[in-house]
């Protein structure tokens, strides 16, 4: 097996270019897993470790450059005020040891339906820049995955960064898995408020072939939301949410969970996350005895 090892973006390009093959290595919590227990023998690793530009965020045209390799404790750590859904979500992947080497886009890489990121992600409407020597191309978050562990990259291309706008209203993540820590999501759910457009997003994990939002029940919250005076919502109103959250979901029984219990798991997570999320934002307006 190949090692290379480039120094600059550029050059990490005209190597894959070069190894189609060659299978990105950047903090290696999966790779090295499936390298272990010999799941993969790929021709080439492709060190990412000193490509300095993907392990940076910043600024773009007002929404935040997420390079692919920032490592989860440093969106805990500087980004949690902009992205508060993504630095939930990170504060959940496995150990410390683990969040200081695993990236966002190491989690798109992989595109494991059960990754941490991607409801936050979905929520967000976050859209991922992909890079060859071809050029850069944009792709949404939603449009990414194309299957279990499939996305759209082609063999000469890298995913670069993450672009997200910074919160404008309240976010929430929430998942469950079989213990409390350490542990591959049995199903988890993002969830963004998007006041300025009064708009609702969601993200649903480990409930589907791939990552995806519950579009139908994102309309039907932002309908019910009374964005300019809020007030404590109806209950029937998080029970229909949580009901179509449940709906968007198409859930297998494997080892971790039956697939009646994800759907289940999910309305509550649903409800939950809209209680939490949509009493802060009755606080931001000053309205929290209203919320209740």
């Amino acid at each position: 097996m190949e090692f290379l090892r480039p120094a600059t973006l550029a050059d990490a390009l005209a190597a894959k270019a070069a190894s189609p093959g060659a299978v990105p290595l950047a903090g290696g919590t999966d790779v090295m897993v499936e390298l272990n227990f010999d799941h993969r023998r790929p021709e080439a690793l492709l060190d990412l470790g000193r490509v300095a530009e993907l392990h940076e965020h910043g600024t773009d045209g007002g929404r935040i450059r997420l390079g692919a390799a920032v490592p989860y404790t440093r969106i805990i750590a500087e980004l949690g005020t902009e992205l508060p859904g993504l630095a939930m979500a990170a504060r959940t992947v496995g150990s410390p040891q683990i969040r200081n080497r695993g990236s966002v886009g190491g989690n798109l890489g992989a595109a494991s339906p059960a990754g941490d990121s991607h409801p936050a992600l979905l929520a967000a409407d976050a859209e991922v820049e992909i890079a060859s020597v071809r050029g850069t191309r944009i792709v949404a978050a939603k449009d990414f995955y194309t299957g279990v562990k499939r996305n759209v990259l082609e063999p000469d291309e890298l995913i670069t960064s993450v672009l997200l706008a910074p919160a404008t209203g309240p976010q929430q993540f929430s998942k469950i898995g079989t213990r409390n820590a350490m542990v591959i999501a049995v199903a988890a759910f993002g969830l963004a408020l998007h006041p300025s457009e009064k708009r609702v997003g969601t993200g649903v994990g480990s409930a589907a072939p791939t990552p995806r939002r519950a579009l139908e029940a994102e309309e039907f919250l932002a309908g019910e939301l009374d964005w300019d005076a809020p007030k404590a919502l109806n209950d029937s109103v998080k029970r229909r949410f949580g009901d179509l959250v449940a709906a968007a979901a198409a859930p297998i029984d494997d080892v971790r969970g039956s697939a009646a219990y994800r759907r289940h798991a999910l309305s509550v997570m649903a409800r939950r996350t809209l209680t939490w999320a949509w009493t802060e934002y009755c606080a931001q307006l000053g309205g929290s005895a209203k919320c209740a």
